[in-house]
This record gives structure tokens, C-alpha cells and sequence, in this order.
């Protein structure tokens, strides 16, 4: 009896239950009609959505739905936050980017007269108010001619090297140069000798055009603006001396603007197709790394599939995936190069540029780095950043499995984002991290490589292979889980099972 009580309430038949119409009639395969056929099963009735019948599907559905929305309320807000972060309050950390001022004007007397010198002076105490002002502004320092043993040519190295995002040069005698123009009458003279601007805006567009360049055009201006001042006085001093009004008559630009800037680009952000090639082109290397994993899968699952062969061993399946995602990389990402090569980036012609400290003629394109082997290394920086970022994807695909694969190509893509196409160095502190992932060190690279920029290729080239290594240590773990979920069944969380 509580046998046959347990079969009801379960839906299961028991040994005591009498058996169905049809098989107690010896026919198995159902009922037949007149005709000696079999009827069809019938199929169950649609009904309206709220019939009583669906409330605990009903129920179901809606508890599931408002865990998943809250779960991916609280993945947008945590994760897109971190792509926000990177510029929150950056005007209080401009000045991170470090703008030297050297003043070398009346370091070395162009000639006996006694004047003093006060383009220089001008200059750095322009500097000096701006540092005191409270305003965000940029990490303006101003070092001594001593610093640079006296020669403009090494602050410009110092540019080159890192140690400084600009620097402002007053050249030698600048003050000196002006008042012998007015002295003389020398109608050679030229305001742009008295200054310098130096820069290499291929180090981080963004941050130069975007941040840098608008407080130093303001800044050139106002320096202008008070050198002219102070020398339209001295100017007056002497108003009444025949001779200087004649001079000024010859020479009208010693008064009008009197000082300029010469403007030294040492790298040049050109050609404009390199863009793509170190900003937004890298997110689809992300991108083709991770639906990577989809197009091979299918491949890899034929060794296992016992059709008219028998099983592959898993660990050599194992060997022969790692072998085959590699090697995939390599064809992968000289295709992704390819098209740089594509759009004429240069990569084998040579520039003329005769120093680290002379600007290049934008007419030549972009300096390469390696000379002829130039395209080799960008094709090896891609694909070692293709590994880093690929493995990473093809682990995790093999952890969390689908939907929630999605969700992690959104954080890789945001993470890598935020702290490569970014200065980390005007984030907050909190993105430190971003120096040891994948594609700060790709965009460095990449920049380096094409537009020969100070180089820390080796420490770029040694973080991803890094990433390499470990995802690789992590590889055979991540499919030894993946057949484990097949085997026993594991359902994807929100499967509805």
C-alpha cells in the first residue's frame, strides 16, 4: 500500500499498479483507431499567461529574471565604473605630468654692455605664480642650467629619455639677442630664437593634445604677454634717443611680438593611420582572441567524438589544442599586422633623423625602430599580446562556460582599455595594476616600435610573455574542469535546471 501511494504521488508506476488500457490489451505502441492505425500523441493546449496552470513557472521566471537584472545592474555599475574612474578628478593630478623650465638666458654674456637679463627671469617666475596659484595646473619644475651642463641639446634628451613630457627652454642670450637688435638696428633678428617648446606628442596623443597642450599654449601666451610688457617698458626708457627710434623702425618685430617660441616635435604622431594601431585597432585583438575559442572548439571536440574512430587521450588532446590556439596566434596576428603594412605605416624605409634629439619631417612618415626588422618585432609584440589576452579568454571560456562568457570579454576589454589607452600616471592610484596587464604593454611596445620612442620594449615583451606562462600553467587545469562539467552534468547557473 505505501508502495503504491509513493508510485502516485511521484508519477512512477509500481510493480502493484495495473497496466495501461493499451498494454493490457498486448498492444504496445498505443491505441488504434477503425482503421487499425495508431493515433498521434496529442499535444498539450496553449495557454494564456496568467492561467493557474503556469503559476509556479510563473514564479520561476520571475525570480530568476530579477537575479539576473540585479546581477548585471551590479556587473555594469562595478565594472563600466572602472572605465569612468580613469578621469575622475584629473585636474587635481595634471600635475603628475612633469613640464621642465630651464632658463639659460644671460648664462653665457653674448656681450660686454651690462644688461641684465629678464626674458629668463620673466619666464620662470611666470612659472613660480602659476605653482603658487592654487589652480589645477601641470607639475611645472624648474631646473638650472647645471642640471643639463649647460646645454640645451641634453634637456631635450631628458624630453626624449621620459624624464619630463616637455620642457621650456630659454635659450642662451635671449635677452641679450633683443636688446642688441634694438642697439643695432639688425633686422635678421628673430623672436622664435629667444625660446623653445619641445615635446614628442606620439608618446600619448591623448594626454598631450587632451590635457597638455591647452595649459601650455596658455602658458607661452602669457609669457609673451609679460616679457612684451616688461620690455615695452624698457623700450620707453630710451623713447627719446633719435638713434633706437630709427632702430625700431628697422626692426619692429624686437618689439612687436619681441619673443616667440620655437616648437620642437622630437616624435611625431604621423602617419594618422597609426591611430587605430595603438588605440582602438587593439580592441579587436581582444576581440579576435576571444571568439577565437568558438571557431576551434567544435575542431578540438572531434578527437573525443568516438565516430568511426576511437577517443584521442585527453592529455594529448590537451597538448595538441595548446599547440594548435598557438599556432593559430601566430597566423592570427600577422594578419592583424598585415594591415598596418596595408595602410602604409612605415616599416622599412629609412627616416632622416640624424638624433634622438631632432625632430622628425612629418613628409617621411614615422622613424622605425629596427630597421628592416622592424616588422618582425611588431608582428612578434602582436602576437605575444595576442597569447596574453587569447589564453586568458580560452581559460576562463573553459571555467564559466556561457552566458557569462560575455561578461568577461566586457571586463577584459574595459580593464585593458582603461589603463592602456590612458595615462596611468594622471588616474587614480587605484589603477596601478594596469602597468602589469596585457595591453598597456602592447600600446607601449607598439608606440615605441613605430615612431622610435624611448624604449622599454624588453620589459613590454617580458610582461606578456609572463601572462603566457601562467595562463599556459593554467591551461590543462581549465580543460581538465571543462570535461569534469561535461561528465557530471553541470548545468550554467541561470540554465533554468
Amino acid at each position: 500500500m505505501l508502495k503504491r501511494k509513493l508510485a502516485d504521488r511521484f508519477g512512477r508506476p509500481s510493480k502493484h499498479a495495473p497496466a495501461p488500457a493499451h498494454q493490457q490489451n498486448g498492444d504496445s505502441n498505443g491505441s488504434n483507431d477503425e482503421s487499425g492505425k495508431p493515433h498521434e500523441e496529442s499535444k498539450p493546449t496553449p495557454v494564456g499567461f496568467w492561467d493557474p496552470s503556469l503559476r509556479q513557472v510563473r514564479n520561476r521566471a520571475f525570480l530568476k529574471w530579477l537575479i539576473t537584472t540585479i546581477t548585471l545592474m551590479v556587473f555594469i555599475l562595478s565594472v563600466l565604473s572602472i572605465y569612468w574612474g580613469v578621469f575622475f578628478q584629473v585636474e587635481t593630478r595634471l600635475k603628475h605630468l612633469l613640464v621642465y623650465v630651464v632658463d639659460f638666458d644671460g648664462q653665457t654674456p653674448y656681450d660686454n654692455t651690462g644688461n641684465m637679463p629678464f626674458v629668463g627671469p620673466t619666464v620662470t617666475q611666470l612659472v613660480q605664480q602659476e605653482l603658487k596659484s592654487g589652480k589645477p595646473t601641470l607639475g611645472w619644475g624648474i631646473r638650472t642650467p647645471n642640471d643639463f651642463n649647460g646645454d640645451p641639446l641634453q634637456v631635450r634628451q631628458a624630453v626624449y629619455n621620459w624624464d619630463a613630457w616637455a620642457a621650456i627652454i630659454i635659450n642662451p642670450n635671449a635677452s641679450a639677442l633683443l636688446y642688441s637688435a634694438i642697439a643695432t638696428g639688425n633686422a635678421s633678428y628673430d623672436p622664435l630664437g629667444a625660446m623653445q617648446l619641445v615635446f614628442q606628442d606620439s608618446r600619448d596623443d591623448t594626454n598631450w593634445y587632451d590635457f597638455m597642450l591647452p595649459l601650455i599654449s596658455a602658458f607661452m601666451t602669457e609669457a609673451q604677454f609679460m616679457v612684451g610688457k616688461q620690455w615695452a617698458g624698457l623700450l620707453l626708457q630710451n623713447a627719446s634717443d633719435p638713434g633706437v627710434l630709427a632702430n625700431l623702425q628697422n626692426v619692429p618685430q624686437a618689439v612687436n611680438p619681441a619673443v616667440g617660441f620655437s616648437e620642437f616635435n622630437l616624435r611625431p604622431f604621423y602617419p594618422y593611420t597609426a591611430i587605430p594601431a595603438v588605440s582602438i585597432g587593439l580592441i579587436y585583438l581582444i576581440i579576435v582572441s576571444f571568439f577565437s575559442f568558438s571557431f576551434y572548439l567544435p575542431i578540438h571536440m572531434q578527437y573525443l567524438n568516438p565516430k568511426g574512430h576511437p577517443p584521442l587521450k585527453f592529455y594529448q588532446l590537451i597538448i595538441w589544442r595548446w599547440c594548435a590556439t598557438i599556432a593559430a596566434y601566430v597566423f592570427l596576428s600577422l594578419a592583424y599586422s598585415f594591415i598596418s603594412l596595408a595602410f602604409q605605416i612605415n616599416f622599412s624605409h629609412t627616416n632622416p633623423i640624424t638624433s634622438e634629439t631632432q625632430g622628425t619631417a612629418i613628409e617621411y612618415g614615422n622613424p622605425i625602430s629596427y630597421g628592416h626588422g622592424t616588422f618582425v618585432v611588431y608582428w612578434m609584440l602582436n602576437f605575444w599580446g595576442m597569447l596574453a589576452l587569447g589564453l586568458a579568454c580560452e581559460n576562463v571560456a573553459m571555467v564559466v562556460g556561457g552566458p557569462w562568457m560575455g561578461c568577461w570579454l566586457v571586463f577584459w576589454v574595459i580593464t585593458n582599455v582603461s589603463t592602456a589607452f590612458y595615462d596611468i600616471e594622471i588616474a587614480p592610484t587605484f589603477y596601478r595594476w594596469g602597468y602589469a596587464w596585457p595591453l598597456h604593454s602592447v600600446v607601449e611596445g607598439s608606440r615605441q616600435i613605430l615612431f622610435d620612442l624611448h624604449s622599454r620594449i624588453g620589459l613590454d615583451f617580458g610582461i606578456l610573455i609572463a601572462w603566457g606562462v601562467v595562463n599556459t600553467a593554467f591551461f590543462p587545469f581549465c580543460c581538465w574542469f571543462q570535461r569534469w562539467k561535461t561528465r557530471k552534468g553541470v548545468h550554467e547557473f541561470f540554465d533554468g535546471e
